[in-house]
């Protein structure tokens, strides 16, 4: 099979009512949230869902409404209340609600403000991210999601500002740089708030030496309150706290010269009982272990959740998920907060389906493994051992004695697509991914490696990602019972990759997917209910929330961030990044609102009559664009949607044109990187390369 990475890459309430948790109405003539400060009970797991305040509805992270207006008998009649068309660029975001004010972040995280009565558009801020981005803009694609506290709302770029906007006017308030102006981190991930603080973490870990850390701000003000670091320094300059002189000791060589990893880079949750914060910690930088710690160590907090003092950022316990992680198996999926009862006992837990494939239940309160179960198809590890909490990793597995195949991959059995957990069905629902993959570092060594310079994906080790021999379905929805750690329901999905997903009180399950079906299914047993049509991929998690007297469901059309890394897998879907409608759309019960038809595409490669064929060129361009360019424009130069498909662009048939666009950065402000570094022989081994794959699709070939 040819590798698809070309890169080493419930009641029902009547139409006027709403329900609650408790079952008692909510009250249509409440004052506004903010004289009451209403909305910060808002964010508790058990309130009553009038709003949507956070990118996971509440501090636990559960992305779950509890009104039931919209229900399995009356989710028949949901229609489109309005629309409001994006722009080109990432529209793969979550947004948030407020009061009547539904806001979100698209593009280079340009905030909109949008009243929800009439969905007009209130105000608009662009912190004009690409052009102060310089190197930051070469990875990631914008923001996922935003924040809101005490009027204000929050959002992240990917240059390192941290800026607080006053929610009633659209202006800036403050600003925080949470990272150094020329240093390779970006920020893509939502903040979180809490107590009168946001906290922010950062990328960057797959392309540079970075270091991962994650930062608490006064809400109000913008003053750094505390920096929790998630891997240790070098001890020469001394160690900011306890916790990191004790991960030191599970690392080895001189790994801070790599950097090291473990970049909070999307999951963090709030446990508000014990004021205590959650990181979720991704992969190590490299992954290679042989190069980042001369092949030995945990490698401590990679891949771990981490729990610190939410007011002073101090430790207080963590737990590894893969110790001395090798293969991009980060923890920094969606952590969900429940009380559930165990064997009898009532046990408060954080739950969890990272990439490595299994379902973790843990002890919130100590950190202790209750449980783990894998949740898709996981051949990388025999189980996870319940006394030392360690995965029982199969032979060779850390490609020690050359290269090895399994699943889950690096894409991970779980992406940042958050999952959802419903209190009143017991389940948790996964947007699961079914992909294999094969690592080799064959002739890679600690001597010989050194970083791709100029921010580029450089992982240490070559990782071959494909489907599966005889796989039809690449991805489920997954209905999983926490408790029991066993399936209740899956059901096969479109793609490889789909949206989050929203758990309701209405006893439903709401969830788009890449052919632009938008869906809600029983909670209980999977079946599709509604169906409709967004004529546009979706990526971005749903949210719903009431406002007078009606009960709105919300989700945000448009192909956008990791989603389109796999163009190969996506063309079935004829998403083209130039055409594709970029949506918000609204629903509520009785809407008559109706979408223009979605523009059929089928790419098509410019007439190139003087190419000729150069197999050396080809091959070298190949190289420094799996490097640099298909992360957005996609492997083989097959764009999934998140970039245009360069297959099909004029620019490549010419060579200044596009030494106006790599080496002089002509479209930064559209968000293309600038790559001056890049040689003209670079530059025309890139353009040889696309100009060979243009002619493998005029020519119909793959």
């Amino acid at each position: 099979m040819k590798s698809i990475l070309f890169a080493p890459l419930a009641l029902a309430l009547s139409l006027t009512a709403c329900g609650r948790a408790d079952g008692e109405a909510l009250d249509a003539t409440a004052e506004p949230r903010e004289a009451t400060s209403v909305w910060r009970a808002q964010l508790t797991d058990g309130s009553d869902g009038r709003d949507w305040p956070a990118f996971g509805r509440t501090y636990g992270e559960q992305h779950y409404s509890p009104l039931d207006q919209v229900n399995a008998d009356t989710v028949k009649r949901l229609g489109l209340a309005w629309s409001y068309d994006l722009p080109v660029g990432n529209p793969a975001t979550g947004p948030i609600e407020i009061d009547g004010i539904l806001y979100f972040a698209s593009g280079y995280s340009i905030v909109h403000a949008i009243d929800v009565r009439s969905g007009k558009l209130l105000w608009q801020y662009d912190p004009k991210a690409p052009e102060a981005s310089g190197h930051k803009l070469r990875q990631g694609w914008g923001s996922r999601g935003i924040a809101y506290w005490n009027g204000k709302v929050y959002t992240g770029t990917q240059d390192g500002r941290l800026i607080a906007i006053d929610a009633k006017s659209g202006k800036p308030v403050w600003t925080a740089q949470t990272m150094g102006k020329d240093d390779y981190r970006f920020i893509s991930g939502p903040p979180r708030v809490f107590d009168g603080m946001v906290v922010i973490g950062n990328g960057g870990a797959d392309e540079a030496a970075i270091r991962g850390y994650a930062t608490a701000y006064d809400a109000e003000t913008g003053a750094q309150k505390w920096r929790f670091y998630t891997v240790p320094g070098n001890p020469a300059n001394g160690f900011e706290d306890k916790a990191m002189e004790m991960a030191a000791k599970t690392w080895f060589g001189e790994w801070w010269k790599h950097g090291g990893g473990g970049t909070v880079w999307n999951a963090i949750t709030y446990d508000e009982e014990s004021d205590t914060l959650l990181l979720g910690t991704g992969n190590g930088s490299p992954w290679n272990r042989k190069i980042r710690s001369a092949g030995k160590g945990d490698n401590l907090f990679l891949c771990s959740i981490v729990a610190v003092d939410a007011k002073t950022g101090a430790y207080k316990w963590h737990y590894q998920i893969n110790p001395g992680e090798s293969w991009d198996f980060n923890a920094a999926m969606d952590m969900q907060l429940a009380d559930l009862t165990i064997d009898g006992k009532l046990r408060k837990v954080v739950m969890t389906a990272p990439k490595n494939g299994f379902f973790y239940v843990i002890d919130r309160t100590n950190g202790k493994l209750i449980s783990a179960k894998p949740f898709v198809t996981t051949t990388w590890a025999k189980n996870i051992d319940l006394k030392t909490g360690r995965p029982v990793e199969i032979a060779n597995v850390r490609y020690e004695n050359g290269p090895v195949t399994f699943r889950p991959t690096p894409v991970g059995a779980h992406s940042w697509v958050p999952m959802a957990f419903s209190p009143q069905s017991g389940l948790t629902y996964i947007p699961a991914i079914d992909l294999e993959v094969t690592f080799d570092d064959s002739g890679i060594t600690a001597k010989n490696w050194k970083r791709t310079g100029g921010m580029a994906l450089d992982y240490g080790v070559r990782p071959d990602i494909r489907v599966p021999a005889g796989a039809t379905v690449l991805s489920y929805l997954v209905a999983w019972n926490p408790v029991t750690q066993k399936e209740a329901w899956r059901i096969p999905t479109p793609g490889h990759f789909n949206s989050g997903v929203m758990a309701t009180g209405g006893g439903l399950v709401f969830q788009g997917h890449p052919d632009s079906r938008f869906n809600a299914y029983d909670a209980k047993t999977g079946k599709t209910l509604w169906d409709f049509d967004a004529r546009a991929p979706i990526v971005a998690p749903p949210i719903s929330y009431w406002v007078d007297g009606t009960q709105y469901v919300t989700v945000i059309a448009g192909m956008g961030t990791s989603a389109g890394l796999f163009g190969p897998l996506m063309t079935k879907f004829g998403i083209d990044y130039r055409t594709q409608a970029r949506r918000v759309l609204t629903f509520a019960l009785d809407g008559k609102g109706t979408l223009p038809p979605k523009t059929p595409y089928t790419p098509t490669a410019p007439a190139d009559p003087d190419f000729r064929p150069d197999a050396a060129a080809a091959k070298a361009g190949e190289g420094i664009f799996n490097q640099r360019c298909a992360v957005c424009h996609g492997g083989g130069a097959v764009a999934g949607g998140v970039a245009p498909d360069l297959r099909t662009s004029g620019v490549i048939l010419s060579a200044e044109t596009l030494t106006a666009i790599l080496h002089d950065g002509m479209l930064v402000s559209n968000g293309m990187p600038q790559f001056e570094e890049l040689s003209a022989k670079d530059r025309e081994n890139i353009r040889h390369y696309m100009r060979t794959r243009a002619d493998d699709l005029r020519n119909g070939r793959p």
